[in-house]
């Protein structure tokens, strides 16, 4: 379930709604991610990318709209009958397959195709060329360690994610 003050956050929602609208983008919502599905954690991405961005004075509403867009792909994982196939598939080729779609359905900047095609970084070969970029990835990556989590051991999962960001954030820092 969704938290209520995502939804209830009345700009957020207007940055997103036509693209939160989109038939194709709600059946997101049919695809389990860790531990809820694929579209609660787009929004949750979305959000908190849009907050950071919003009080660093980047482009929010690009952060926004491309954290929604981030995993906007549609499962080949199921394709794949060995371990290293899936791996691959995941971490490196679904934010090509999301920004395929996206492009295929939305107008993308060069920021926000940036922001969807670099977000599995540093696992994949492209780098985040923009802040906005590197913000939604470590909001991913954050996401992604703390539902992940859930299903094994929380506070462990919630503290890797952390220490994840305060690393990278170091580096560029």
């Amino acid at each position: 379930m969704l938290e209520e003050y995502i939804v209830n956050d009345i700009e957020f929602m207007s940055e997103i709604e036509n693209y939160l609208n989109d038939e194709q983008v709600q059946s997101l919502k049919n695809i389990p991610h860790h531990d809820s599905n694929r579209l609660n954690h787009s929004l949750k991405v979305a959000y908190h990318s849009y907050k950071i961005c919003k009080k660093h004075n980047m482009n929010y509403k690009s952060a926004a709209k491309a954290g929604l867009l981030h995993d906007f792909y549609f499962n080949r994982i199921e394709e794949c009958t060995k371990f290293g196939d899936k791996v691959k598939v995941f971490a490196k080729e679904h934010p090509e397959d999301a920004l395929e779609n996206a492009s295929n359905k939305f107008y993308l900047t060069p920021l926000e195709r940036n922001v969807i095609l670099s977000h599995m970084w540093p696992t994949s070969n492209h780098m985040p060329k923009y802040k906005e970029a590197f913000v939604v990835s470590m909001v991913d990556k954050f996401y992604s360690f703390k539902e992940f989590g859930v299903k094994f051991n929380y506070k462990l999962s919630f503290m890797i994610g952390l220490y994840f960001i305060l690393i990278t954030y170091s580096i560029y820092k």
